[in-house]
């Protein structure tokens, strides 16, 4: 059964709309990504106490990412709005990132009036839609990046643009260096990950022939790797079609913990996915290795994932890589085309027809 994943054919046949294509050209979305960033008009001055990404599924990621790597790096909080409305605090002061990889997303586009009306400063990431038509109107800066692929495909494009932007504005330094490194991990990455390597070498292919069957756990580390777990999850449900759940230490040493317990024959359809990071709190370190201990034996299996890499940018992002592969080969390894996302597509229709 695991022959499929070492089957160029097989897998032609099964991804019709070319996911490991997409993921395969990560590295380069990510260096392109950052010279839309740098090439997009801004205002002559940009002053803001507070920065608000408001967004939804593939383009709210880069959002989480972004509070995540900015929580030693910038000296203004980054808030991740997944709403129709905006939080009562967004003033003039604050710099609003609408992000909608469709420009059509109907809670992003409402939220961007209500920007309009508090006067706060925005700025627009999309491939074209109504957003940018409204962004074009209203003389709002646009940041545009190429479509046709899908949203959960392109974090690069999501992500690393509002990095340039944060750069260019001065609110934060030493970006385009990171840029490059990640750019050149995650070259390394997809030579050990992508689809030529066979599975006697291929971690995210032997990764998911121990997820067969069973249920994904992820677990992540707050301030590090808490939105790459969320990220893992969220992949399995759109990728795989299966069910999958996340938490983070150590919030979770003080209540799911204790969910280890019974009943024991649905447990042994669990199988936990533990993301570690160099950048890891030395305390939660020492959790990570307890809570192992502890519950290993009661789950189907466990892995733990290091990330890789030279800077916090591409260790969040190599862990990433390692999961988008996985959630791809799990579905190929159940015959699930992982591109289509059939009951969103269900639901934008009901919602559109009311």
């Amino acid at each position: 059964m695991w022959d499929i994943l070492d089957n160029p054919e097989a897998i032609s046949r099964i991804d019709t709309q070319n996911m490991l294509a997409s993921l395969w050209n990560l590295p380069d979305q990510c260096s392109e990504a950052w010279k839309i960033g740098n090439s997009v008009d801004l205002p002559a001055e940009i002053k803001a106490d507070k920065i608000v990404v408001t967004g939804l599924g593939g383009s709210a990621i880069g959002g989480d990412l972004l509070r995540v790597f900015s929580t030693n790096r910038l000296a203004v909080p980054v808030f991740v709005n997944r709403h129709y409305s905006l939080p009562l605090f967004v003033d003039q002061q604050t710099l609003i990132f609408a992000v909608s990889y469709s420009g059509n997303t109907e809670e992003t586009l409402s939220a961007y009036h209500i920007a309009r009306e508090k006067k706060a400063t925005i700025i627009v990431l999309t491939t074209g839609g109504k957003l940018k038509d409204m962004a074009q109107a209203d003389k709002i800066p646009a940041v545009t990046v190429p479509g046709g692929i899908s949203p959960r495909a392109a974090t690069g494009y999501l992500f690393i643009p509002m990095l340039a932007v944060l750069e260019r504005i001065g609110l934060v330094t030493g970006i385009s260096e990171e840029v490059a490194e990640l750019v050149q991990q995650l070259r390394l990455l997809r030579n050990q990950l992508g689809p030529q390597v066979e599975l006697s070498g291929n971690l995210s292919k032997q990764l998911a022939a121990r997820l067969y069957g069973h249920i994904p756990v992820i677990w992540g580390s707050s301030g590090t790797t808490e939105v790459v777990a969320q990220r893992w999850k969220g992949q399995f449900n759109e990728n795989t079609k299966t069910p999958a759940y996340w938490n983070v230490f150590p919030e979770l040493n003080h209540n799911e913990i204790v969910g280890f317990e019974t009943p024991a024959e649905i447990l042994k359809n669990l199988f936990l996915i533990i993301l570690r990071s160099k950048d890891d709190h030395a305390r939660v370190q020492k959790r990570i290795e307890i809570t192992h201990q502890e519950i290993g034996d009661k789950v189907a299996g466990v892995a733990q994932i290091q990330s890789a890499g030279d800077t916090i940018l591409s260790r969040m992002y190599s862990l990433i890589y390692t999961g988008d592969y996985t959630s791809i080969y799990l579905a190929l390894l159940y015959g699930i085309d992982p591109g289509p996302v059939k009951v969103i597509d269900r639901l934008k229709e009901a919602l559109a027809s009311q």
